[in-house]
């Protein structure tokens, strides 16, 4: 709990030393006089923010220390471990710097207000709105439930952890590839476009070996051909026939038609070589056609990819290679996705497991808030906790939890947020504290002016509550009701004085006669009589006979 807390030039508050007790401790005093400096302050040094306004006028720096005991050994940090006793100390200058300390070592601000949020408790006009956040309903809920809610919490915990891992592998897996469907489908046309293109590495070399025979045997068979056709051998047989008849007639072509007599034979051989030759030529045009064609193909596909035939092949390999790990990996993908839908179906069963829990206790805590608003004055009022399912699960399950109040007989349930009345609103809030106090480990809770709107027989009911709960925990409560500062265990007198021009804020720890005193002042206003007095003397009393038979 908190024991001692120390505040040195905030706001109006020069010097102030404030020693609070177990139970009920009530600050009061006149409007204005400061009495939220001291909540102020205590949210300040547990890492809340200020600005140089929250410095004293005509300081250079403002300081606040929280001395707090410690009753549960769970409430610790690196700081704070195995201490029976946290001193908090933070300052700040005009130039905005700020520095806490846990126990005389410098610590963040951050650090402070984890630890903070297990010390403290804070209740106040603007918790009022957070009580409007349905997204804190569910946790509110959860600590109703307790120890109900530990193991489907745990399964959940330990599966959603497992599905995290499946999702990192998920997304190792991936890794940097892009691929997406069109691009897979382009490089799946490429290779069954190589592949019927049948490369080989050597072919276009042979391909250009056969057609230049193929060109050359064209050439050969052209020549033989166009030999064979001119028919010397007729021509010279012809001729020797001219020059026999020449030299039957003259003498003189005796000679003449003697050699050609000898060559025709000659050349008659020759023809039939050639003509033989011409008929044992490999001639086939349809041969080099095809041998054309296809070099004509290979050559469109090197333009194509910019590549030779071996680099093309290589290129093929490369896609072969690719699609081989994408097949890999889509395969590894689909187990992944099979094992996280098991996965899935596991964490819905314990979401449902702890949905039923909170069904449960939705039901009890419904019940017992009706039965605390109506001591507390809302005789009519009904209240119900709404938990619908969200699309996604979480660390919390998949729940989500509104709470629904109707204020009035003959109304409907409706959200928190449509009450109008600052008074209702503090009586939920203090209907769930009363509700939630069995199951809060939290020791010290701060109300600061949580009664507003409120008075008459309600105003003894919250008292009430407020003393109930300070039974089991340490309460810091700001308050103008003197029904709740009757029912103070410590009580303190908030008080505004001019000093030397100055306006300065004082704190002062009241004994007994004080306490009837500031009573009597609540009841009665700033001018006190005998009969306001006598009625505080009795609100005293009455307060003391409660708090002893709840003892």
């Amino acid at each position: 709990m908190l024991e001692l807390l120390t505040v040195s030039n905030v706001a109006l508050i020069e010097e102030a030393r404030v020693e609070f007790g177990a139970g009920l401790n009530v600050l009061s005093g006149e409007t204005g006089a400061g009495k939220s400096i001291l909540i102020d302050a205590l949210g300040f040094v547990l890492g809340g923010k200020a600005g140089k306004e929250f410095i004293r006028s005509g300081a250079n720096d403002a300081s606040v220390e929280a001395l707090f005991r410690i009753s549960q050994p769970a409430v610790a940090n690196s700081a704070t471990a195995g201490c029976e006793e946290i001193l908090v100390s933070r300052s700040i200058d005009l130039q905005g710097k700020s520095v806490c300390r846990l126990n005389g070592k410098t610590v963040t601000a951050t650090m402070v207000r984890e630890l903070a949020a297990q010390l403290l408790d804070v209740h106040g006009q603007h918790e009022h709105q957070s009580l409007l956040d349905s997204a804190k309903h569910l946790h509110l809920l959860d600590r109703f439930c307790q120890d109900d809610l530990a193991a489907p919490r745990t399964d959940l915990s330990k599966l959603i952890e497992q599905y995290k891992e499946l999702q990192k592998k998920a997304q190792d897996l991936a890794g940097n590839d892009n691929e997406n469907e069109e691009q897979l489908e382009f490089y799946r046309f490429q290779m069954q476009e190589i592949q019927a293109s049948k490369l080989s590495v050597s072919e276009e070399e042979e391909l250009i070996e056969r057609k230049q025979l193929l060109v050359n045997s064209e050439k050969v068979h052209r020549l033989a051909h166009e030999f064979v056709e001119l028919d010397i051998s007729g021509v010279i047989s012809r001729a020797a026939e001219c020059a026999r008849m020449l030299a039957e007639l003259d003498k003189s072509h005796a000679q003449n038609s003697e050699a050609l007599g000898t060559l025709h034979p000659q050349i008659a051989d020759l023809a039939a070589n050639f003509t033989r030759y011409t008929e044992q030529l490999d001639h086939d045009p349809e041969s080099l056609d095809k041998i054309e064609n296809r070099l004509d193909a290979l050559y469109r596909l090197k333009q194509k990819y910019k590549r030779d035939i071996p680099e093309i092949l290589n290129y093929y390999n490369e896609l072969q290679n690719k699609f081989m790990r994408i097949e890999q990996k889509r395969e590894k993908m689909d187990i992944l996705a099979g094992e996280k839908r098991t996965l899935e179906k596991e964490i819905g069963r314990a979401c449902l497991a702890m949905s039923k829990v909170r069904k449960d206790a939705a039901s009890r805590l419904s019940t017992q808030i009706v039965g605390i608003l109506q001591d507390l004055g809302m005789e009519d009022a009904q209240f119900s906790i709404e938990l619908t399912r969200r699309k996604e699960f979480g660390a919390n399950g998949f729940d989500r939890a509104e709470f629904l109040i109707c204020a009035n007989l003959g109304g409907t349930l409706a959200p928190l947020s449509r009450i109008a009345s600052g008074g209702e609103m503090s009586r939920v809030m203090l209907a769930l504290k009363t509700a939630l106090a069995d199951f809060d480990a939290i020791p010290t809770f701060i109300f600061d002016e949580i009664d507003t709107g409120i008075s008459g027989r309600t105003a003894n009911q919250v008292a009430s509550k407020l003393a109930l709960i300070a039974k089991s925990h340490q309460i810091l409560c700001v308050t103008h009701l003197p029904q709740i500062a009757a029912m103070g265990d410590q009580n303190f007198l908030i008080e505004k004085t001019t000093e030397s021009s100055r306006t300065l804020t004082h704190i002062h720890h009241l004994t007994e006669t004080g306490v009837i005193t500031e009573i009597a002042r609540l009841i009665g206003g700033a001018q006190i009589t005998n009969t306001t007095r006598d009625a505080a003397k009795e609100m005293r009393s009455q307060a003391v006979s409660i708090k002893s038979l709840r003892g």
